[in-house]
């Protein structure tokens, strides 16, 4: 998932950056409200972590100037501001969640997560299609038949690509689609990255799995068998 981090304080940002990328986030990072304006309706993002204090323009007007555009990226605000009456500002202006600083990191991925699984239209806790089962704390997947469970474990990669493609089972996602949403804007990244991926990941789930269309791209089966 590829997600948008503004927050001024430069610190804490690229401590947050580096541990979402930890748990499969691709993070972009800006630092003043104007560039958030532009990038939030240039870049294909899947949630936002918008602070409101930002300087050039306050994060509550970046808010509103995207809803107003049409913008419908999921957006958690995180922020100092924690009376009552700011909170229903956020809310009014468009935001999907809030959270009051100090917080716990814990907190604000769980809730990163429920917010990009409502966006793809999945309400379970867990990210499910077919027989498989994917563990966002453990970035593993489970595969159910039967009695029997057997767990795969991903490399981060791994698990940002099959996280995307289990979140619309069916779905076809050509190649550059892919690369826009499991890597950050600045991320170097080789012309064959997700063939290279969407083969490692066929081996370990099995081929049937994850299909080609050709000239279109990937879809992840959930009627396949998928053996490994």
């Amino acid at each position: 998932m590829r997600l948008l981090l503004v927050e001024d304080d430069h610190s804490l940002a690229e401590a947050l950056a580096a541990r979402l990328d930890e748990h499969g986030f691709a993070v972009d990072m800006v630092h003043d409200g104007t560039e958030a304006a532009f990038v939030g309706t240039s870049e294909p993002y899947d949630v936002v972590v918008l602070d409101l204090g930002l300087p050039e323009m306050p994060g509550i007007d970046v808010l509103r100037q995207w809803r107003e555009q049409g913008v419908n990226i999921p957006v958690l605000i995180l922020t100092a501001r924690g009376a009552w009456h700011e909170k229903v500002d956020g809310f009014r202006a468009g935001a999907d969640d809030y959270l009051v600083k100090p917080f716990r990191f814990e907190e604000l991925l769980v809730r990163l997560q429920a917010l990009v699984r409502r966006a793809k239209g999945v309400a379970a806790a867990e990210i499910r299609a077919g027989g498989w089962r994917l563990d966002e704390a453990t970035q593993s997947v489970r595969r159910h038949a039967g009695k029997q469970a057997e767990t795969v474990s991903l490399t981060g990669m791994e698990f940002r690509l099959l996280r995307y493609l289990m979140l619309q089972p069916g779905r076809i996602f050509s190649e550059s689609h892919l690369l826009e949403h499991v890597y950050g804007h600045d991320s170097e990244k080789e012309s064959n990255v997700i063939e290279v991926y969407i083969s490692r990941l066929r081996k370990k789930l099995g081929r049937a799995c994850i299909k080609t269309r050709r000239g279109q791209g990937y879809m992840f089966d959930p009627d396949a068998a998928c053996d490994p």
